[in-house]
């Protein structure tokens, strides 16, 4: 029987890639979106599915081996971007762009953890991001929240190897996809003290994501990693600079590795 694969915020975007290119390998593939009736064109099943709601999360995972009997990968990739100046952003809406990037991921898991180690086997890939590795500003809230899911996806690893259940990380870079458009973006305010560099590094990151690669590059990351028998810990996926940004940030001065984000972003 063929790997049953469940992959969050499948509707779109890099999970929809995924999905797409999991299906042609001969997996049995199922998406998860808030709305799946707004996608009667989706090439694989899509479940009713809201992260920030333990009920819907354990009703989707329930609905999904109900259908099929088991669960062998699932792909954390649900997630929200999020920008502004750290002092000018709601705390509600801090609080709920963890609620998406950071709680949503590990309750999803808290739900497959029982079938997969009912199994005694499983796969789950935590979709982060390489802005996880460093704090950039204006992205600070959305740093923190990849960042926090790669480090406890570091230990959760650790924890879940005894039921012979795998967990890895895989952080893109920029990638051509429709998160800038589900962003939530403070407003650029006529009065505020950082109307004009928040303005400009807006539409750098803007421009990034328009510019970015193509998303069945990830799609094919998670393949291998999936027929891979020992994931590692981490996978980064973008373009050479993106990569080596981290390097960089390993073996340079903090405050060096600061003044080129700076000038980077023109600050």
């Amino acid at each position: 029987m063929s790997k049953v694969v469940l992959i969050t915020g499948g509707s779109s975007g890099i999970g929809k890639s995924i999905g797409e290119f999991l299906i042609t390998k001969g997996f049995q593939v199922y998406g998860t979106s808030r709305n799946p009736e707004n996608y009667p064109k989706s090439l694989f099943p899509l479940v009713a599915l809201d992260v920030t709601d333990v009920n819907s999360i354990q009703t989707c995972i329930e609905e999904v081996i109900s259908n099929v009997g088991k669960l062998d990968v699932l792909v954390n990739n649900a997630g929200a971007g999020i920008t502004g100046p750290i002092e000018e952003i709601p705390e509600t809406e801090i609080k709920r762009n963890f609620e998406t990037n950071f709680f949503g991921p590990i309750n999803v898991i808290k739900a497959a953890l029982p079938q997969m180690r009912k199994q005694n086997s499983g796969l789950i890939i935590n979709i982060t991001s390489i802005a996880g590795y460093m704090g950039l500003p204006y992205r600070g809230v959305y740093c923190a929240s990849k960042g926090a899911l790669e480090l406890i996806t570091e230990a959760f690893r650790m924890e879940t190897k005894g039921f012979n259940v795998n967990m890895t990380n895989v952080a893109p870079g920029d990638f051509a996809t429709n998160i800038a458009a589900g962003r939530y973006h403070a407003p650029v305010l006529e009065k505020s003290p950082y109307k004009e560099p928040y303005g400009n590094t807006l539409k750098l990151m803007n421009e990034h994501v328009d510019s970015g690669s193509d998303p069945n590059i990830m799609a094919k990351v998670i393949y291998k990693i999936i027929e891979t028998k020992n994931p590692k810990v981490h996978y980064k996926v973008g373009v050479f600079m993106q990569k080596f940004s981290i390097v960089l940030k390993r073996i340079l001065p903090d405050r060096f590795y600061e003044k080129m984000l700076m000038n980077h972003y023109k600050l």
